[in-house]
């Protein structure tokens, strides 16, 4: 099966030019098949106080009110979506940008209120794979937005995790998927306070373990939750590390098993 990457990244690293210019470079680098989701997080806060619009945060999770979802999907699909579609044409990279409209590539349902109303909020209900891969095939890049739609012509804000997930469980039917989680971290540190205590390899035995300890804990424990999940589903593997390092040096590597 044709092997095929799929790197997620925040929001910071496409909003500041220089980390931009070298994501673009790196990721242009990656050969065979490839899939680029992001975030955009700062653009939005920044656009919205600039519009007067409050942005409103409940762990770590935007409330996304009608207001706020029309400026989601103007920066989210729009600014830092081209933005990064531009760099990697410019780089010979046939990039092409997608929402889960496009093509009702991703369809999801609005987020049920339960403790908190999260608004315009979408959980993915399904991705459809065929397409994509008949699209990657063809020679296209997807360079996915994390916004998706609900078929009754709502846009929904996504988390672009769940996007990165649920697009490559989908993929993995059709390749020999690796996703790629980029954040701020060279990967899963055994010491918070040590850049170089990256643990190279993590099974579900070893997380367990990690968790008992205290030495995983917070938002990294739903992370690799989400990889195990996306390798029960037949993702061959998932590595956490820094977006400086997306062309396979270091980082943790999610594995079913040791081997």
């Amino acid at each position: 099966m044709d092997k095929l990457t799929l790197i997620k990244v925040g929001g910071k690293i496409v909003e500041e030019e220089d980390s931009l210019y070298r994501l673009l470079a790196d990721f242009a680098a990656i050969e065979g098949y490839k899939v680029l989701v992001h975030g955009g997080g700062r653009s939005a806060t920044k656009l919205a106080g600039q519009l007067g619009i409050e942005s409103r945060m409940v762990n770590g999770r935007r409330i996304t009110d009608e207001d706020m979802l029309r400026v989601v999907t103007m920066v989210y699909g729009g600014l830092v979506n081209k933005n990064i579609v531009a760099g990697l044409q410019a780089r010979g990279v046939n990039a092409l940008g997608l929402t889960g409209a496009d093509m009702n590539v991703i369809r999801s349902v609005k987020r049920p209120v339960k403790d908190v109303d999260y608004g315009f909020v979408g959980d993915v209900q399904c991705v459809d794979g065929a397409l994509l891969a008949d699209l990657i095939r063809k020679g296209l890049v997807p360079v996915m937005a994390p916004l998706t739609h609900d078929g009754k012509g709502s846009m929904l804000n996504t988390n672009a995790d769940t996007i990165a997930g649920e697009t490559a469980k989908a993929l993995a039917v059709h390749f020999d998927v690796t996703l790629v989680y980029c954040f701020e971290k060279r990967g899963v540190l055994r010491d918070e306070a040590d850049e170089n205590s990256v643990i190279p390899v993590i099974t579900p035995a070893d997380f367990r373990h990690y968790v008992d300890e205290g030495v995983i804990q917070g938002g990294m424990i739903p992370k690799l939750e989400n990889s195990f999940e996306a390798i029960a589903a037949g993702v061959r593997e998932v590595i956490i590390t820094s977006a400086s390092a997306i062309d396979g040096r270091g980082g943790t590597v999610v594995r079913a098993t040791a081997d």
